[in-house]
């Protein structure tokens, strides 16, 4: 049976381009052996899966990383709450997790770290791709799918992480100047966190499709058959 994969995105509420970000994540997981269900805010818990793939999005509420409003930028309270408690009992059960993006962040502040709310440089000016070559920090999950040759990514987003607002139960994994790129938790199996859009394979990121492989892979290895 393939690996169950929950994959959290925003309400589309009738949004083209929300309606298309979703099926790219959908094609990419489905792609790496994934079957995906769908989970929106207003849509209830599941109990029973096998990974769970949190992706891009709003700004988190800063509240929730106790700090001042600053620069947050159109929050949905409601999901962040869906996907702090899917990311609760994902890591209660010790269950794979990829963040992509906003889905990164919110990994972070879920294990109690911060955000820096707001940082110029990261993301696309019109039709302008933003992209950044990273380099993976050697005995990495990260470096296992890349080896230790810079690779190229793209940036879509404002808020980050540094190293001084980084969760304790994770590790650097990949930087862009003093923003955190990647990281991987050092107290779960399978807990990965990405900067970048590896679903988005328009706009030329080296080798997106790795990304995706590992993390389903590491699901279906966990998973009991059926």
């Amino acid at each position: 049976m393939k690996p169950q994969v929950v994959l959290c995105v925003a309400r589309e509420n009738g949004d083209v381009g929300r309606h298309a970000a979703r099926l790219r994540y959908v094609a990419a997981l489905e792609g790496a052996g994934a079957a995906v269900r769908i989970v929106a805010p207003g849509d209830d818990l599941p109990d029973a899966f096998d990974g769970l793939c949190l992706g891009g999005g709003e700004d988190l509420e800063s509240w929730r990383y106790d700090e001042p409003d600053t620069a947050v930028e159109t929050p949905d309270p409601e999901r962040d709450e869906l996907e702090v408690a899917m990311v609760r009992r994902a890591l209660d059960r010790d269950v794979p997790v990829l963040g992509i993006c906003r889905g990164f962040q919110l990994l972070n502040v879920a294990l109690g770290g911060k955000l820096v709310q707001h940082r110029d440089g990261h993301r696309p000016i019109g039709t302008e791709v933003v992209r950044h070559d990273v380099i993976a920090v050697p005995g990495s999950k990260l470096a296992a799918l890349y080896g230790g040759a810079p690779f190229s990514v793209n940036s879509r987003h404002h808020q980050g992480v540094t190293d001084a607002f980084l969760a304790p139960a994770l590790r650097a994994t990949a930087y862009v100047d003093d923003l955190v790129e990647a990281f991987e938790s050092t107290r779960h199996r399978y807990v990965v966190g990405i900067q970048w859009h590896p679903e988005r394979v328009k706009d030329e990121i080296d080798h997106p499709e790795r990304i995706f492989t590992s993390f389903v892979g590491a699901t279906a290895a966990l998973t009991p058959a059926r």
